[in-house]
């Protein structure tokens, strides 16, 4: 990398995928670092938040001492509720996802291939919890799954690979990976970049990535 780069912060990846959520869209926001789109979407934009423990329409995060713990996503956290918003049965909430009611989820993951296949509930380690969730549900319910994600392991290996070799969440269901040094399109077995962090080089991104990737498209 070079010296002028930097990487994006995860608040930078969060406030661009909410740029990109199209108005009148129903997105899900899976656990972790997902959650922190929900404080990235201007009040005045009309995106339904859906949470699979059954609230549709929820808003960020309720300023310190004002939580109501009825209000929470899947994740535990507080919310708040937009007007118009409202509660339901996880059940229902459920076959919303299965039924292709969602038009995007963000989720996070361990790993993402080149063909889209997805892995982002376990490592495999023997000591590791198991912790699936909604995520299969959501990673081939919904219309678009995006990834955000960094763009390596602690060990600095590239979370986008040629295969998973964690165990699989989702086959060929990620079109689009947001990490801390690029956006990256995946379709028909293509990695895109469509943006890179400023002062890091096409060619400096490819070395630090395990897959090959075609340059932004001409403007």
């Amino acid at each position: 990398m070079t010296t002028a780069a930097r990487r994006w912060s995860r608040a930078d990846m969060a406030q661009r995928i909410a740029r990109d959520i199209p108005d009148g869209a129903v997105v899900n926001l899976g656990i972790g670092l997902p959650t922190l789109v929900a404080s990235h979407l201007p009040p005045e934009r009309e995106v339904l938040l859906h949470s699979e423990n059954g609230v549709l329409g929820f808003g960020p995060p309720p300023p310190a001492g004002a939580e109501d713990w009825d209000l929470i996503n899947a994740g535990k956290q507080a919310v708040t509720l937009r007007p118009g918003g409202c509660y339901f049965h996880h059940a229902d909430s459920f076959a919303m996802m299965r039924g292709g009611h969602l038009d995007i989820c963000v989720l996070g993951a361990f790993q993402v291939a080149l063909n889209g296949d997805l892995a982002n509930w376990h490592t495999g380690a023997p000591d590791a919890i198991p912790a699936v969730g909604g995520a299969m549900d959501l990673a081939i319910g919904a219309q678009a799954t995006w990834v955000v994600m960094e763009h390596h392991t602690r060990q600095g290996e590239s979370k986008l690979v040629p295969r998973c070799s964690y165990p699989l969440t989702g086959l060929a269901c990620v079109k689009r990976v947001y990490t801390d040094l690029a956006i990256i399109e995946l379709a028909a077995g293509v990695a895109r970049v469509r943006e890179i962090v400023e002062g890091l080089a096409f060619d400096d991104l490819q070395a630090l990535t395990a897959v090959p990737l075609q340059p932004p498209a001409a403007a």
